[in-house]
Parts: structure tokens; sequence; C-alpha cells
């Protein structure tokens, strides 16, 4: 927890190192520009404090070029402290505005003179592929600038050679998810929490009227939002720039909803992004569609504009991490570049933080406007990315059930099953099992209760419209246990055997997985269980070996993360107070160390990375600094298992004793809170994703030549599916046996831990930090439909 060498933790997964990184006698300017997106006060904070970390100055540069071109106050130096109390409010502190003079070489020239005045030769654009574009353009004139203002006798010619080249690093802000080259924009995820909050409420009134509404969300060119926040609700249809809707699609829809409805569903959620188009790119609105609903078919038929609601709000945990990641990593970015580096952009590939060249990534953005205006939609899918193609075909996939004579059977019925303790997003994923096999011509049987219900007979077949409206409900709809299947496994057999189960989907935790190995064990003596059995894994712990992500963790993380908020501004109102707060996790330290990461902590402790009193010392030592500046409240994080000795109550006793005089403790135990609640759109869609992933991987095995009814033996045919790295994968679990901490029920590498340093260091320690894996520019690739996204 101090400034000790991280690396020589015992338990940590730090391998490589980016060192003796300075900053000394470098200027920075950071600015906002274009449309504003939660989350970019996160990024303008990151960039803040790694520049003072590193040693370079960091300027503020207000209301985006327009500032930059006025000069004066706009620029402005920045201390740790104007970054305090930031991450957490949406918008952006430094202003943002569309700016016509910096479009003029003239405007941009006054620009130059006004950066150079300060010294700054690296900028740090937060924005959109216009505020990016803008900034590249700035890039490469700037020798010839500064060559005009020594002309014109504005600055001297020593100014010129020292101040020779201007370094550009962007990130995108903007809540559309429109720039071509990242999986994830600063600002989309909190819109699509914005977004999710209102079809929830609207879902509950329109089912008390049988009501259809129609919702428009923003996505003048890029329909991302209404994509994921279709698939995160459930809606009946939805109508994006990228993919019109086929010739007679009204027709269509309108027998759509009257399916629907005659299936005995009280409400039709139509979703609509601002820029719909049909395939002669004319315009569809949402009044349009309420017409034509209510014309066609009479219902009760409303419409809800959402508007700026999606920009407001304070950012969700995904974004303020996000923006810390990407925030941090442009610095670096900044401080290795040299003349010749082209201005690049720090995107998110998967789980990933990659560097690619910035006018590739604006090339290809525009590329799909192109596409679009040439009426070539299916390219412009493609070109919109792997994420986009794969959020759509699974939409396709869910919402649109084909007539039973159009399916061709498999004769195999597939058993889907919750195990563990329950997590936020396990029925968006059993939905997704149900639909997608029965689309590839299964029977869906669902087991109630774990494997406990499954030894007992609980097991009934499940139907397209018994899952309907699942995706929003929190915990699990089948119930779920914690009981492994060892001492049920002769009963277990038997109701496999009876049921004439060909494959097995086990949604869950550390108990699934526990769970799959006892299964697989089994099979010399169960022939029941030579099937194809797949995990998703679904725990607010993210401690299942072979993914970087569980169903349920980011829900839980939100939950800390607005809990944290909430103390945080009681904090404010007392001065000089400290909160000690317990998060879950067992022995695994991802929420209290990712919670820390997004509600700006001062320390977390975690199991992972072992301290001692020395440490709790420090950490005292370091808040009691802190409040004799303006930030007068305390942060501190505690997973719930970190330590036999070091208690929440022990940490809480030795604070206030430490502290008295100087601030005082308070202590918050989160507990089952963490586990409830609806279900954020991220665990929404990745439960939907990746359990339509799971039931095509048992479709594959099942055509494989052994077939319906054979055995099943080698170990590729009992795997866990997650993320890792930039893919989603399929591991055996006999091969995670060896990467698997048994007794503490961890994976022994855990790729966050090297994230803890980035919570250290904003927080204003002494820390190494890790830093992307190559910090190499790579170049975009066009990927293929077979590699799915995997956020």
């Amino acid at each position: 927890m101090d400034d000790r060498d991280v690396s020589q933790n015992p338990r940590g997964s730090f391998r490589k190192f980016l060192e003796h990184l300075s900053g000394a006698g470098k200027a920075i300017g950071v600015l906002t520009s274009g449309g504003d997106a939660q989350g970019m006060n996160a990024a303008v904070r990151a960039v803040v404090r790694m520049g003072i970390y590193v040693g370079a100055k960091v300027y503020f540069i207000y209301e985006g070029y327009q500032g930059m071109v006025d000069g004066g106050s706009n620029i402005v130096e920045a201390d740790w402290e104007s970054v305090s109390s930031i991450l957490q409010v949406g918008g952006t502190i430094i202003g943002s505005a569309r700016c016509k003079d910096f479009r003029s070489r003239e405007g941009r020239l006054k620009a130059a003179y006004n950066l150079i005045q300060l010294g700054i030769t690296n900028l740090c654009v937060i924005g959109g592929d216009g505020s990016l574009t803008g900034a590249n353009i700035f890039r490469k004139e700037w020798s010839g600038l500064l060559e005009q203002l020594a002309q014109d006798g504005k600055i001297d010619k020593e100014e010129v050679q020292k101040h020779s080249y201007l370094n550009v690093v962007g990130m995108v802000g903007s809540i559309d998810n429109d720039f071509c080259g990242t999986d994830m924009t600063i600002g989309t995820d909190s819109a699509l929490h914005r977004i999710i909050e209102v079809v929830d409420a609207i879902m509950t009134t329109a089912q008390s009227h049988q009501r259809t509404f129609v919702l428009e969300v923003m996505g003048r060119h890029c329909g991302y939002l209404a994509l994921v926040s279709a698939l995160a609700c459930g809606a009946d249809w939805v109508f994006l720039p990228e993919s019109p809707p086929e010739e007679g699609w009204q027709e269509s829809m309108c027998v759509k909803l009257s399916e629907n409805r005659a299936r005995k569903k009280r409400l039709n959620i139509i979703i609509v992004a601002e820029g719909a188009i049909d395939t002669q790119n004319k315009p569809i609105t949402s009044e349009q569609i309420k017409e034509l609903v209510v014309t066609q078919l009479g219902y009760d038929t409303r419409v809800t504009i959402l508007g700026h609601v999606q920009r407001g709000g304070t950012p969700s945990a995904f974004d303020r991490i996000l923006a810390s990641r990407m925030g941090v990593e442009a610095v670096v970015a900044l401080l290795q570049a040299t003349p010749e580096t082209p201005a690049c952009v720090v995107s998110l590939s998967g789980n990933q933080a990659v560097r690619l060249p910035l006018m590739e990534c604006v090339q290809m953005t525009q590329d799909v406007q192109k596409a679009m205006d040439e009426r070539r939609f299916k390219d412009a899918v493609k070109l919109r990315g792997r994420n986009f193609e794969s959020n759509l075909n699974t939409y396709k996939r869910l919402a649109i059930k084909l007539p039973d004579s159009q399916i061709p059977k498999s004769n195999c019925n597939v058993a889907v099953v919750n195990v563990g303790a329950p997590a936020a997003g396990m029925n968006a994923a059993v939905r997704a099992a149900v639909r997608v096999g029965i689309a590839d011509g299964h029977r869906m049987f669902a087991v109630y209760d774990g494997f406990e219900g499954f030894a007992r007979g609980q097991i009934k077949e499940i139907g397209w419209s018994g899952v309907g409206g699942w995706t929003g409900q929190g915990g699990s709809i089948l119930g779920t246990k914690r009981t492994l299947p060892g001492k049920f496994l002769q009963d277990i057999a038997a109701q496999m055997r009876a049921h004439g189960i060909n494959a097995l989907l086990v949604i869950g935790g550390f108990e699934a997985y526990l769970g799959l190995l006892e299964l697989s064990a089994a099979r010399e003596r169960h022939e029941e269980f030579c099937v194809p059995m797949v995990m998703v894994p679904a725990t607010v712990s993210n401690n299942v070996p072979g993914s970087d992500f569980s169903i349920g963790a980011d829900t839980a993380l939100n939950t800390i993360t607005d809990t944290c908020d909430r103390i945080k501004q009681s904090a404010s109102g007392t001065k000089r107070r400290v909160f000690i707060i317990e998060t879950m996790g067992g022995y695994c330290g991802y929420l209290a160390n990712m919670g820390g990461l997004a509600a700006g902590a001062d320390a977390a402790y975690i199991f992972e990375e072992p301290f001692d009193i020395r440490d709790l010392q420090s950490n005292v030592e370091h808040l009691t600094e802190k409040m004799k500046t303006t930030i007068q409240r305390g942060l501190v994080l505690r997973n719930e298992s970190c330590s036999v000795n070091y208690t929440t109550d022990f940490i809480y006793q030795l604070y206030s004793e430490e502290g008295r005089g100087v601030f005082d403790c308070r202590k918050n135990v989160l507990g089952h809170m963490q586990q409830g609640g609806a279900p954020s759109p991220f665990d929404r869609n990745f439960g939907t994703k990746l359990s339509a992933r799971a039931m095509q991987w048992v479709t594959a095995k099942l055509k494989e030549p052994q077939g319906a009814g054979k055995r099943f033996v080698a170990d590729d045919s009992v795997c866990v599916l997650g993320i890792s790295k930039r893919n989603l994968v399929f591991q055996p679990v006999a091969e995670l046996k060896k990467d698997t901490d048994f007794e503490h029920r961890i994976p022994k590498e855990q790729w966050w831990l090297k994230l803890r340093p980035l919570m250290k260091i904003l927080a204003k320690y002494k820390a190494s930090l890790e830093l992307s894996d190559t910090g190499q520019l790579e170049h975009l690739q066009h990927r293929g439909p077979e590699e799915l996204a995997a956020i």
C-alpha cells in the first residue's frame, strides 16, 4: 500500500514496468471539444494527475479550441487539487464549444502563439472525430505556423527550434460510440444507463395499460445506442441508420407487434435512433412509426424522445475506469512521442488499451458515413467494427422467431442451470440461451434451484415467450444455490437420462466452475455426463478462471461507486472525515480495487497484495497530509477477506485512534446490496452476447461427427467461455485447473492487478506502472465476423 516496490509482491502479476518516465520541462495542454460526454472529467483528472506525477506542467484549455484561439485566462495551469471531486461529475468542468475560428489558418496561428507563450507542445484532445481531425491538421501545420509567427516578429528563432514539433494524443469522448477503432468511447456506457433507466420506468407503466412505446434515442449517424438498448431491454423492433429495415417493413413490424400481443405480451417497445433511415436514405421518424401503429393496429401508442437526458447525469463506473485508463495512457504516449510519431488515439480493444493512428480511425469513421450515403449498408455495418456487427446479429436472432415449421429440428435437448450466488444479468443470459437454442432447433429445459433442483427433477421445458421480459430482472428467476453436484451425481445422471439431456449450459460463479470439474471427473462412472458442457461466468466477485469479466460484476461496481459518491458528498459537508467501506468479493479484490479507482479512493486493501501495520500507518499519514489541503475527506475500501486480522473494525479503530484531532472516522459494510438491483446495461448486453455465443458452441459441438446421443469425452467438450484480453475464448476446465488457486477461489493471474498502481498514482502515491501491452502504435485492422467482439 505504500511506495515500496510492488514488483516484489509474491502474489502480484506485474512483469514489466514503465519506469524512468520523465515529463520534466514538458508542458501538456488538455482540452475537451465538441459534444460533452460523461466521463470526460475523469479523463481530464487522469491527464492532470499523471502529468504532474511524472513532473510535467499541465494546463487546462477552457472552452475547447475557442479557448486555445482566445488564449489569456482560457489557458490556466492545473494543480493536483484542481481536479479533486470531479470524478463523479457529468459533462466537462473545462467547458466545450464548437469553434469556427480554429477552422481557419488565421485562428490556428493565434492558437499556436498562445501555446508557445506557455511552452505547450503536447496536446491531449478529448472529443469526437471532428475535434481530433482538427488537432491533426494543427499538428501538421505546426512548424509552418511557427515560421510565420517568427516572420511576423511575434516569436524568435530560438523558440521555433525549441518548440519545433507538436505531439497530439486523442481520447474519444462521444456518447454515440461512433468512432471506429475503439470498442467503447468515453460516455457511451453512461448514456446507456440513462436510456435503460427510462426504458425500465416506461415498461412498468406500459404494462399497466397495454401500451406501445416508441423511444427515440441519440445517434444522428450511428445506431449503437439504439441497438444496445434494444438488446438490453428486449425491444420488439429497432431502427438504425447503418441497417435500415427491408422494403415492406411496415407490414412486417405490425405483424410482429400483433404476434407479441397474441402471446400475452402486454407492452411493445420500439427503439429509434434519431438518424434512422430507410433503404432509400429517407428519414424514419418516431412520429411516423406512431402513426403507423395507431392506423394499422389501433394500439394506444406514445412517443418518448430522450434528447439531452442521455448526455447528463453522473458517469458510470465503466466510464470512469475507462477514462482514467485512457488518460494515463495518453500522457505516457505524449511523453514517448517523437517528431516522427503520427497523432494517435488511445482506444479500447476488448479489455486492452491500445494506441492507433488517429487518421486511420478518422478515415474509417468517414468511410462508414460514405457507405451509408451510397446505400452500401452491409459495408457500413462491417466498417462499424466487430462490436457493432455482433450486437446486430445477436439482436436479430433474439428478437425475431421463425415459425416452427421453418426451424429444422436438431432432436437435441439442452438444459440451462444457474449455480452459485445470484448475479445481475443472469436472467438476460438465460433468455439469450433459450432463444438461440430454440432458433437452432433444440428443445430447451430450465433447471430450477441449481444442482440441488437438478437432482430433485425440478426441470421444465421452456419456450420462446417463457423468457420474455427477463433482461431487466435482477437476481435469478430460475433460482440458484451454491451446492456442488458431487453428492447428487447419481440423481443428476438419472435426471439427465430421464429428460434426454444432450448438452448443459451452466451460468454461475466459482461453484459453477467447481461443479463442471466434478461432472467432468464423473464421466467415467456416468456416461450421461459425456455431453458438451459450457459455463458462462456470472458472479459479482469476478473470480472465475478463464475470463477477465463475469456477468454481475459491473452492476456491483456501479452500486459500490454510487454509494461511495453519496458517502463522499456527506463527508464534504462535515470537514475532515475518512470513510472505511467494506466490499464483497471473497478473496478476490476486484470490486475493492476497481471500486476504488472509479470512486477516487485513497487506498484499497486487497488479499492479492499483502499489507501490514506499516502500510496502514503510511496511509494514515498520507490522509493526515491530505487534510491540510482543501480536500478534507478520505475514502478507503477494504475487500471482505483481504486479511484475517486486519478486519474492517480493526482498521476503523486504528484510523480513529491515529487520526484523532485531525480527522474522524466512519465505517460502512455494503453487504448484499452489491448482489441486488436491476442489471446494468453492460451486464445485460454482456450476459446476452456471452450466452448466445455459448449456445452457438453447443450447436456446433452437437453437429460434430459423434453427434447427438454419442459420447463426448475429450477435454474440449467441457469449457468456460470468457473474455481474454481482446477476444471471447472457450477454455477447457481441465486446462484452467493449473491457473486456479483453489484454496482462495481466485485465478492465479488477474489482469486487473496491473491497474492497481493507477489507483495509487491518482491518489498521490508512488507506484511502478505497467501500461498497454506494447506501448507501440498499432494499425487499424478489419476483423472478420468470426472474431467476435469481447465487449
